[in-house]
């Protein structure tokens, strides 16, 4: 208990010592992800993220992200089937916003949290589903212009490992690769210097 009353005081400390911005703000983006590996296919991407920050340098926000790609399925180490893969993300995020005195800043950033995947494999024509939770991190950098905010970020999910049948019966393992890379652009609402 001494240690949560411990960190609400440092927050609520770093609060006071930066009075001359708005520390709530949601940012929004859409864009462009690219899944890793051969044999996968570029999809689009959307999220919301409401941020606090902590000072005029740094934010903590929860991103809600979801995606959808084409991904290759790959089965004893050959690439067999098409999977259209939906990911959805609940990460936890900071983020470090270079002070340079103008409206342009630059911006770095981690973040962890809970990748929902689904996917439709479509292949000998058959339609096969998996879905899995997996635990995964963020790394982001960018740029943020008065609130319109461009980055590019690159999000560590571990490979989804299950076993298929093969024509003759024979059981096989199979693996669909999670990661992937996003390009986004979107604007901040709220936030910002007060005037």
């Amino acid at each position: 208990m001494k240690s949560v009353f411990t960190i609400v005081v440092t927050l609520l400390a770093f609060g006071a010592a930066a009075q001359d911005f708005k520390p709530f703000k949601v940012s929004t983006s859409i864009g462009y992800a690219r899944p890793s590996g051969a044999g996968s296919a570029a999809g689009f991407l959307g999220s919301i993220e409401p941020k606090y920050g902590l000072s005029d340098q740094i934010d903590v926000g929860f991103r809600i992200e979801g995606t959808l790609m084409t991904r290759a399925l790959e089965v004893g180490g050959n690439i067999t089937d098409t999977q259209l893969k939906l990911i959805g993300s609940y990460v936890l995020t900071g983020t470090y916003i270079v002070p340079t005195g103008t409206e342009f800043r630059p911006y770095a950033g981690v973040g962890a949290g809970l990748f929902r995947t689904g996917g439709l494999s479509f292949g000998d024509g058959e339609v096969g589903a998996e879905f899995a939770r997996k635990l995964g991190t963020m790394a982001r950098v960018g740029f943020k212009y008065g609130h319109l905010n461009v980055g590019v970020e690159y999000n560590h999910v571990p490979s989804t490992k299950y076993t298929v049948n093969l024509q003759n019966g024979t059981p096989a393992a199979a693996k669909s690769l999670n990661s992937y890379v996003g390009v986004k652009f979107g604007f901040d609402i709220g936030g910002g210097r007060y005037e």
